[in-house]
């Protein structure tokens, strides 16, 4: 794809599934030149004893955070909101990957 050298191609995101049913989590980063090669690298790498059913690549640019400087105006609203916590309900015998 891109005659660029490893040391230029673009940080890449990688998340993991473990089993269908259960969130993807981020296991961490590569570089690679681009989204196929991004996806064999981080199969290569992060699912070596066939320990994921998913992944996510994704490239880091893209992504959009929160920064700590905001964490009172985006998250101390729903301290007032306490039927949102989990706390709040019960959850059945038997019940797995909730």
């Amino acid at each position: 794809m891109s005659e660029a050298e490893p040391k230029d191609w673009p940080l890449w995101e990688v998340f993991v599934r473990s089993a269908h049913g259960l969130a993807h989590k981020h296991v961490g980063s590569l570089h690679a030149a681009g989204p196929e090669m991004a996806l064999q690298n981080a199969r290569d790498v992060y699912t070596r004893r066939n320990e994921g059913a998913s992944l996510w690549i994704v490239r880091a640019s893209d992504i959009v955070a929160t920064q700590p400087e905001d964490r009172e105006a985006l998250f101390t609203a729903a301290e007032d909101k306490p039927y949102r916590h989990p706390t709040h309900y019960t959850v059945p015998e038997g019940v797995k990957n909730l």
